[in-house]
Parts: structure tokens; C-alpha cells; sequence
């Protein structure tokens, strides 16, 4: 008679809380595969095994009459279930690693009170395995709403920036491209655009990615909606030279990317079709936040800058960024003291946060609750587009579906729980999993190193590596803000029809009219307004595209002129456009009041000299 399968037999100290509480979890992790009972009932069945070894650590008996002690036992637990093999092929392969594990195993069990008591603070109880159905589907949804926001955004903006008539056209980028390095350009610039860089295209694939992502939104993201959404970004990026270059557009790459692979491949359970989510991206999403917030804060000290040693970056900040919020205002009245303990504040959580998401359960929450408070206070104070939401998403993943629940009220249901238990995923498909792992993990440890000696050059073979993942944005550095600017030079564009009479251009979002408050447009991003930030430092690198910039203003070209405010020569564009530096500043409360101007100028000198057509 067919009695079943036959389980192995784990033997713990009933007594004993702390191994209760980690059987029962071993338990829930193998799927019931795995019988675990007392050594107090069931000793006596045993008896070539001394009761003495019954109290000093596990036992498992397996069906073939095998028995394992210690580390080695929990680890011939482990590997039956899915994706927990590898402590137990360590432990059989890897030199060391047996004796390292069970002098670890012997330490925690001579102090199981203790370990009790840590358990249960930093993980809770009662203890189960991880689950991120929830997660993974709250979390691609987001990346989906962070792609609709920036495909239509672009929609707006693209070809009055990269448009056959706009600032930097498409056509002519990729012809120059190719031309330097041949047929090696359709790898170095990877991107749709290829195939026709007119103003249909570009306008289609931005209206076809923000479609896509209204799909992956309301259906929680098939992968390949996930797959066209990076491509199509990446294609838009690619074309978009300086003006989708900035260090949110390759995060949320960076993002896209994992997301393909966080729900890849389809599980079916009982005639349901269901998408099971990747521990491996899971943890990648984990590291990528990690990398991005913990360089932010060595390269605000790497690079020596002052204002960040000496705690006083935040009295400049809130006026120097580069599209404040009204909030930035009344930020920038604080006192010293409360700017300088902001700053302290910023470091712990670019510093020491970042390690909790590293740590145990509860700790990864309270990281992922001052991660989400820096943002938060961010966006309130400045414009930063869907950085800050996209970085809020990647809090998600140090959550998990318990906690969702708890906070939702929301009791698991029978899909997910299918779900949960589902039946790893034969090798073959997981080795895009495993190949990106390593990848990301390698690439990233540079990018973590490069962030505290950003001047030294890399090894060649490094070197040689982010030649071929660099064109695809897939490991890329992170660090706003690692050198403050102390003052705000603002450029002034303006036209003349005889230069005596100068009429200005006023820009949608950038500091102009100093009546205008400072505006809310987060999270769509005006791209030409930020460039103008760029610009007003001096970069020699923006110079090109600001003689673009003023040629079609010249030129009369709508789609330029689409990306403005006002345009002072609405019957025919003017015959000259210069323009102007000006040194802008908040005003302050006494100020405001009286005069009701946000800003106070000063003219400093000629940013572009009077340019004609003729």
C-alpha cells in the first residue's frame, strides 16, 4: 500500500522557544516537506543517539537513515525548499566554509536566549517566509504610472528638443554618429530611431510607451509591456542627448530593466496562470536603491566641497536648485541652526539608511521609512520630476507582503498563497536571473567604489565591461548634488527687432518674472528649463545646443517656441536675440510683504552675444 512520500525527520528542543519559533518557519519554507517533532517525545526511538546531543543541537534523520547534526542539519533542511540550496553546496564545496558554520551554529546555541529575544525584535513573530506577490504588483504598477508620466511629458517636449525643427534634431545626431564610428553605432547608440528619426516617430514612440504604460498599469505589467517600455525609453533617451541625460532618466532604465525580470516567468497552479516573483530582483531592486542613495552621500564628502563638510549646504540649496517649490521659499527663511541639523539629518540618511536595507526584516522598514521621509521632504521643497517617486518605489521592495496586508487589512488569498508555494522555475529559465545577478552585483560594487575615488581610473577589463552595458544605461553612477553652488546665475533670453528695444522670453517653470512664485510641476519635467539651469554655470558642453537654441528662436520655429511661456514676437520672430546673466536671490519675509516679489535680481554681465541670421 502507497503510504506517501517519506519526509526527514528534524529534531529540536521542545523547550527551547528560539527553536520553535525557527522550526515552525523551516517548516513553512519547505512546504510541510520536512516532519519536526521534540527530542523529549521521540528521544527513545533514537537510542544510538545520546540525549546529551538531543540538547546541544538539531537532528535530522532522513528516510535513508542518514543522520546530520548542527549547521549541516538546518542546511539539508533548507535545501529542500526551492532556491535554498546553495548554504548546503557550500557547506559540501567550499573549503572553510563547513568549519565557519557550524562554530556559528554552536555560538547561537549557546546563547539562545538571547538570539530569541533579537529575533523577535528585528524580524518579529510568529516567523514566516517572505512573500512579495503584493509588493511586486504595487511595485511594477508604480513603474508603470513613473513611465506614463515621462512618456507624456515627452510627448509635450520631444520634438521642440530633438524634433527635425527642434533644439538638437534627432536626424542630425545619429548621421554624425555614424559617420565616426561606422556600423558600430548601432550598438554604441542603441535606439529605434535607426530605423526613421523623423518627427512621426519620435512623437509615436512617446504616445506608444505612454499607451504601454496605461497597459501595465491597469493589468500589473506583463513582461513584455515591461520590455517595450524600457526600449522605447531607451530609444527616446539615446536621440535625447543632453536633454535625457540626466541621472533619473538612467534610473529609471536602470529600474525598467529589473522590472522585466522581477515577475518574468509565468507559474501555472491548477489551471491558473500566475507570475512569480523573483527573490533574486528583488534584492537587486534593494542594492540599486542602496547604491543610489549611499553614493549620494560619499560623493558629497569625496568631492571636498565645503558647504557639505561644514554643514552648510542647505543655507544655499533651497535657492540654488535648479526649479525650487513655493516651499523652497519658506525653506530658505529657516534658521541656520535648523539648515545645519538638516544636513546632519541628509547624512545619516544617505549614510547609515542605506545599511538597514542590508539588515533584517524590521530594520529594512525603518530604512525604507527615512528613505521615503528624505524624499518626501525633497519633493516638497524642489521640482525633481519622478525622481522622487521613482525612488519611493524602490522603498517597496524592503517591505513585504505581511506588512502590506497588516497595513491594507487584507487577509491572503487562496491565489496568492498557490502563488507563494510555487515550484522554482527549471534551470534554463533562471540563467538571464543569474547572469544579471552577477552582472549587477559586479558592476554595482564598481559604482559604489568608483563613488569614493571618483578621479581614479578603472582596470581595463572593468573599463572594457561598461563598454558593452554603458550604451544600455544598465549599471549606472548615482550622486546628486556632490558639489553645492553657493549662488544663483539665471540666463535671460531676449530678443530686439532694431537692438535698442529688448523684449524677454519668458520660460513655463524657470525663474524669470521675479513677481512669480516659484512653480509646482513635478513630476512632468521641463527639460529645456533645467538645461537653462545647466547652462547658467558655464558649462562650455551646453554652449552647443544654447546656439541651437537661440538659431531657432531666430528662426521662428514652433516647436521651440511650444516649450515657452510667452513669446514677445508672436507675428514673426525678431530680427536679434541675446542673452543676459543675472544674479537672482530669494527675497525675505520684510521683502515679500511689501513688495510681494518672490525674487530680487541683479544684472552681472552678457551671457550670449547679440546673434542675427544675417
Amino acid at each position: 500500500m502507497d503510504t506517501g512520500p517519506i519526509f526527514p525527520l528534524l529534531v529540536f528542543d521542545g523547550d527551547c522557544a528560539f527553536c520553535r519559533l525557527w522550526v515552525d518557519y523551516l517548516r513553512q519554507l519547505t512546504n510541510e516537506r520536512v516532519r519536526a517533532e521534540p527530542y523529549q517525545e521521540v528521544a527513545e526511538q533514537f537510542p544510538q543517539i545520546p540525549l546529551a546531543d538531543f540538547e546541544k543541537s538539531v537532528r535530522v534523520i532522513e528516510p535513508t537513515g542518514e543522520i546530520a547534526a548542527g549547521a549541516e542539519a538546518i542546511f539539508r533542511v533548507l535545501a529542500i525548499a526551492p532556491g535554498h540550496g546553495w548554504p548546503f553546496w557550500l557547506y559540501r564545496h567550499l573549503p572553510g566554509f563547513a568549519a565557519v558554520s557550524e562554530a556559528t551554529y554552536a555560538f547561537i546555541a549557546r546563547h539562545r536566549g538571547f538570539f530569541y529575544g533579537l529575533t523577535r525584535l528585528s524580524v518579529g513573530a510568529p516567523l514566516s517566509p517572505p512573500s512579495y506577490v503584493l509588493i511586486s504588483a504595487i511595485f511594477l504598477r508604480i513603474i508603470a504610472l513613473v513611465y506614463l508620466i515621462a512618456f507624456v511629458s515627452l510627448a509635450m517636449q520631444i520634438l521642440g528638443l530633438v524634433g527635425a525643427h527642434g533644439i538638437l534634431p534627432a536626424g542630425s545626431f545619429l548621421d554624425a554618429v555614424h559617420n565616426r564610428y561606422g556600423d558600430s553605432a548601432y550598438w554604441r547608440f542603441p535606439t529605434l530611431a535607426w530605423l526613421d528619426s523623423g518627427d512621426g516617430l519620435l512623437l509615436g514612440m512617446a504616445i506608444a510607451g505612454a499607451t504601454l504604460s496605461v497597459v501595465a498599469l491597469v493589468v500589473g505589467g506583463p513582461t513584455l509591456a515591461f520590455v517595450g517600455l524600457w526600449a522605447l525609453y531607451l530609444s527616446l533617451a539615446v536621440v535625447g542627448q543632453d536633454f535625457l541625460n540626466f541621472q533619473w532618466d538612467a534610473l529609471l532604465l536602470e529600474t525598467g530593466l529589473l522590472a522585466i525580470f522581477l515577475a518574468s516567468f509565468p507559474v501555472r497552479k491548477k489551471g491558473i496562470s500566475a507570475v512569480a516573483p523573483s527573490t533574486a530582483v528583488i534584492w537587486l531592486l534593494r542594492l540599486l536603491l542602496f547604491r543610489v542613495m549611499f553614493s549620494s552621500g560619499v560623493k558629497k564628502l569625496a568631492t571636498g566641497d565645503p558647504t557639505w563638510r561644514n554643514l552648510t549646504a542647505l543655507n544655499f540649496h533651497f535657492l540654488t536648485q535648479p526649479l525650487p517649490t513655493p516651499v523652497g521659499w519658506y525653506a530658505y527663511q529657516l534658521p541656520n541652526w535648523m539648515l545645519e541639523t538638516g544636513v546632519v539629518g541628509m547624512f545619516g540618511i544617505e549614510l547609515v539608511a542605506p545599511f538597514f536595507i542590508l539588515g533584517p526584516r524590521r530594520l529594512r522598514f525603518v530604512g525604507a521609512a527615512l528613505i521615503a521621509l528624505l524624499q518626501i521632504l525633497i519633493g516638497l521643497t524642489g521640482n525633481y520630476t519622478f525622481f522622487n517617486l521613482l525612488t519611493l518605489a524602490l522603498c517597496l521592495p524592503l517591505l513585504d507582503d505581511a506588512l502590506v496586508r497588516r497595513i491594507l487589512r487584507r487577509p491572503k488569498r487562496g491565489s496568492e498563497r498557490r502563488l507563494e508555494r510555487f515550484i522554482a522555475a527549471p534551470l534554463l529559465k533562471q540563467v538571464p536571473i543569474v547572469t544579471l545577478s552577477l552582472l549587477m552585483l559586479y558592476g554595482g560594487g564598481v559604482r559604489v567604489a568608483q563613488a569614493f575615488t571618483p578621479q581614479s581610473p578603472l582596470p581595463d577589463y572593468t573599463t572594457k565591461t561598461f563598454v558593452y552595458l554603458d550604451p544600455f544605461r544598465a549599471i549606472n553612477a548615482y550622486g546628486l548634488f556632490s558639489v553645492m553652488t553657493t549662488s544663483r546665475p539665471e540666463i535671460v533670453v531676449e530678443g530686439s527687432n532694431d537692438r535698442q528695444t529688448w523684449m524677454q522670453y519668458e520660460f513655463k517653470d524657470k525663474p524669470g518674472d521675479t513677481s512669480r512664485a516659484p512653480p509646482w510641476v513635478e513630476p512632468l519635467q521641463p527639460r529645456l528649463d533645467w538645461q537653462m539651469w545647466f547652462a547658467s554655470l558655464g558649462s562650455t558642453r551646453d554652449r552647443r545646443w544654447f546656439a541651437n537654441f537661440v538659431t531657432r528662436l531666430l528662426q521662428g520655429s514652433p516647436d521651440v517656441l511650444g516649450l515657452l511661456s510667452k513669446d514677445p514676437f508672436p507675428n514673426a520672430p525678431p530680427r536679434y536675440v541675446r542673452a543676459l546673466f543675472y544674479d537672482y536671490d530669494f527675497t525675505d519675509w520684510n521683502e515679500r510683504k511689501s513688495t510681494g516679489q518672490w525674487w530680487r535680481r541683479e544684472l552681472k554681465g552678457l551671457y550670449y552675444p547679440t546673434t542675427s541670421l544675417r
